[in-house]
């Protein structure tokens, strides 16, 4: 994959909801049959995906001919959200002009959404005839701004802290704007079909490349469409080894700690293996010869700020796929998981580097070690090296798109026996 093709995955990709919709959109075109999740019946060989709340899914390749007292599971999980402003249920406040009534998802940086164009994307509940129907959106145009105040008037300059409720809120329309009417227009329905619904404000402007050489690329959502279309696109173009099942997860609620139906601390990955297969001790066994790779970009190295790192830890950008350390298991990566990852990486020409705080900085977390708890399984910590993390734009390096989907085929693809000491290669 290579990083326009990324761009535009992306900018297709506003929310959750579109994640998992643009994700069944390419595994149906590669022929994948869709299971219901309220299905547990066991499934044979094929392709195969499951979808939760219309924001988890889990993808699946079980060979033809299995046997399952040597099967093992190859596993990539990333999530779809991204920090972003929520509409609340009640969505308007009125005044002299329209105003949105929002919250904050996730941990984005506040001021980055000042003054930028925000589109509307999610997903409505719609009332037919029959019932209740989802329905997704996406006004891909600027319907929203979240204006700064003039330093005229306030010392913007100064360190101030910005208070959400009321430094944060969206200016929407006149004081005759209708978000129902926006949407029912939209959707082409009538705004009483409208019964609920479930809608960000994301930035709407599509991302692009910059520097001499295209070197570098900014864009919306970076974290963690990167590793959700590098990881997919991995999953789709290797041919797995004998006996190895081959599993995509796309989860939800990173962002918010993954506690969630749909998030990688629930049980959509622990039951859907379970479905493929359903012995408990055959699938014990499997999972102790299996391998994980959470992917979630990683903290590049700032250029103007390079005291905020480890500096013998830090990674760059363009300087290839990063595995990520952290000695209170906010990662999964140990001495074991991350040699056999770069190992993989190493012997397919796939330049690797670590990350790990600066020793008094605690760090974020990601999926891998919350799903070790649903599924117990070695695995690894990897992504991408990207600055500004969590702003309503973020920048990598071109170059690791395709570092970044080489090292997933490579992964999918790698011939090897797990042991509890290491691996060997077959």
């Amino acid at each position: 994959m290579n990083v326009e093709t990324l761009l535009d995955l992306i900018h297709c990709t506003p929310t959750p909801w579109h994640a998992a919709e643009n994700v069944k959109g390419i595994l149906c075109k590669r022929g994948f049959s869709p299971l219901a999740s309220c299905d547990l019946d066991p499934v044979g060989g094929g392709d195969w995906f499951t979808l939760r709340n219309g924001t988890g899914l889990i993808a699946f390749r079980i060979p033809d001919v299995l046997d399952p007292s040597c099967a093992s599971f190859r596993i990539s999980a990333v999530h779809g959200d991204s920090p972003c402003w929520r509409v609340k249920p009640n969505g308007m406040l009125k005044g002299a002009v329209t105003r949105l009534n929002t919250e904050r998802y996730g941990g984005g940086i506040d001021s980055t959404w000042m003054d930028v164009p925000l589109g509307l994307a999610g997903r409505v509940m719609v009332r037919t005839e029959t019932g209740l129907a989802a329905r997704l959106v996406y006004l891909d145009r600027p319907v929203a701004v979240i204006p700064n105040t003039a330093p005229h008037l306030r010392s913007m300059n100064e360190g101030l802290k910005l208070d959400p409720k009321c430094d944060l809120i969206p200016l929407f329309g006149d004081s005759e704007a209708e978000l129902s009417l926006v949407l029912a227009e939209e959707l082409a329905i009538s705004p009483s079909q409208i019964a609920g619904w479930d809608l960000s404000l994301v930035c709407c402007d599509k991302g692009f490349t910059f520097g001499p050489k295209g070197e570098f690329v900014t864009s919306p959502r970076l974290d963690d469409l990167e590793c959700v279309y590098t990881c997919l696109d991995g999953f789709l173009s290797a041919k797995a080894p004998e006996n190895v099942i081959s599993v995509f997860a796309l989860f939800d609620n990173e962002e918010t700690g993954s506690l969630s139906f749909a998030g990688a601390a629930g049980t959509l990955l622990r039951d859907t293996l379970a479905r493929i297969l359903p012995d408990e001790q055959k699938r014990q066994s499997a999972l102790a010869r299996s391998f994980f790779v959470s992917a979630d970009n990683a903290h590049a190295l700032h250029p103007n700020h390079p005291e905020l790192y480890d500096g013998q830890n830090a990674p760059v950008m363009n300087g290839g796929v990063v595995i990520k350390y952290n000695a209170s298991q906010r990662y999964m990566s140990d001495g074991f998981s991350g040699a056999v990852f770069a190992e993989i990486c190493k012997r397919a020409q796939i330049p690797v580097q670590v990350f790990a705080n600066r020793s008094d900085l605690r760090g974020g977390s990601t999926l891998g070690s919350l799903s070790e708890a649903q599924v117990p399984v070695r695995g690894v910590d990897i992504g991408a090296a990207q600055l500004a993390m969590h702003s309503a734009r973020e920048t990598a390096g071109s170059r690791d798109v395709e570092y970044l989907s080489r090292a997933m085929t490579a992964f999918y693809e790698a011939n090897f026996t797990l042991s509890d000491d290491g691996i060997q290669w077959n």
